[in-house]
């Protein structure tokens, strides 16, 4: 049996696309460290500065570490993802020879045929093997990008948007939830844009995945404005559950004039995407992302985005200050903003999200809520952490539950004992 130490960095669609190719090498054993392993594999992230970095660094310390086995203990190291993607695996094999394999985004679809063939091994059958535990698993519906914003360096990356098949998705996320997953996180780069490539809308999807039987949760992650029509979101709206009425929109900001020097695909105002959210779902629950320090970006733009933030209170909210990306259009242009000032806006505006947080999470106190739970706690016997339906798994605050039949990959309704400025303490 294939013995396989694996790292996954950046986002879940490297997770999704990591447990794919785990899924592929046929019965495999995932080992906790390097040493023990036939293989290591490196998923890499490159979307800015500090993913490279990561990867870069991350990569460099596993050749280190090999390098101190003996040579027939070494086991065979495989780096792929984002960082060939963006770099070429012709610059990275002569200033990274020690690597074995590197596996470019493009060939996405015969990662494990070119590993196996590496190892001298067959090809087993495609599947998936899950990282996140019992309770939930990411479905990547899409790869890419139909949009060219100007700070972006993903098109160039992953390429275009390219939906996946329809009944492919079906039957992953069926196993999925045969399996025992309760819920379904749907990812891509713009789940809006699925089944625009052939001429079809999200809805040639969703209506099949919301059919599933066992399926407690559907949460959409990742929808650009544009794309959450009316009629999209009337369909959602009838559809209930397992929908779940959480809105992941990343805005970027809140100015006409900063949102097309952005490049975003809605340059005009973000206001409207908000209210017609609110309209179909009064309850929803909002997250989104914000980017201050953008080129020209004035006292006066930044007062726009504060303003906008408070009126309407994200349920959670992501902050990054800009950072030029080689090769963006953004990195070339104009009025770039010091450091200071960036990091400065980027520390005001998280402070007026963290009241608001604390705020509306204070609003549940007392209430009995669903709580799936995830994994058990480090902190004490029989504390777990979960998410009700307002939180995400990775982006956004935990639920501590703790009492009768909470274990992992359990739903249970439990009472709100207590309320943090991100988190939620619950029993059962």
């Amino acid at each position: 049996m294939l013995r396989i130490y694996s790292q996954s960095l950046g986002c879940p669609k490297t997770r999704v696309d990591t447990e794919r190719l785990l899924g592929s090498l046929g019965p495999v054993l995932t080992v906790d460290e390097p040493e023990q392993a036939d293989l290591v594999f490196i998923n890499t992230c490159a979307f800015i500065a500090p993913a490279v970095q990561e990867s870069v660094q991350t990569v460099l310390q596993m050749i280190e570490d090999l390098s101190e086995l003996p040579k027939n203990k070494k086991p065979f190291l495989a780096v792929a993802g984002c960082l060939p993607g963006r770099y070429g695996i012709a610059d990275l094999k002569s200033e990274l020879p020690e690597v074995d394999l590197w596996l470019h985004t493009d060939d996405i679809d015969t990662w494990a045929d070119q590993i196996m063939r590496a190892l001298h091994l067959e090809h087993a059958a495609a599947g998936r093997l899950l990282s996140t535990g019992p309770s939930y698993a990411w479905l990547k519906i899409g790869e890419g990008c139909r949009h060219n914003c100007s700070f972006c360096a993903i098109p160039s990356i992953r390429g275009k948007y390219a939906s996946e098949p329809v009944d492919k998705l079906v039957t992953e996320a069926s196993a999925l939830v045969n399996d025992g997953v309760k819920e379904l996180i749907v990812v891509a780069q713009d789940v809006t844009a699925y089944g625009t490539d052939f001429g079809k809308d999200p809805r040639v999807l969703l209506e099949k995945l919301l059919a599933l039987d066992g399926l407690e949760r559907l949460r959409l992650l990742y929808l650009y404005p544009g794309g959450l029509t009316r009629d999209l979101l009337r369909f959602l709206k009838e559809a209930g559950k397992p929908f779940v009425p959480y809105f992941d929109m990343p805005l970027q900001h809140a100015h006409p004039d900063i949102l097309s020097r952005m490049g975003r695909p809605f340059s005009g105002n973000p206001q409207e995407a908000v209210d017609r959210i609110r309209e179909f779902f009064p309850e929803a629950a909002l997250r989104t992302t914000m980017m201050v320090g953008f080129p020209g970006e004035t006292d006066e733009h930044f007062r726009t985005l504060m303003d906008f933030v408070e009126k309407n209170r994200f349920h959670h909210m992501g902050v990054f200050a800009f950072q030029p990306e080689e090769g963006t259009a953004a990195a070339a242009m104009p009025d770039q903003i010091d450091d200071s000032v960036k990091e400065a806006r980027k520390d005001e505006l998280m402070e007026l999200q963290r009241g608001i947080s604390e705020e509306i999470l204070a609003g549940y106190a007392g209430q009995r809520m669903e709580v799936l739970v995830d994994e058990s706690s480090e902190e004490w016997p029989g504390l777990h952490t979960g998410r009700t339906w307002f939180q995400a798994p990775d982006v956004d605050g935990l639920t501590y539950v703790s009492g009768p039949g909470v274990e992992n990959g359990a739903l249970v309704e439990a009472d709100i004992v207590e309320t943090r400025e991100y988190d939620l303490v619950a029993l059962a």
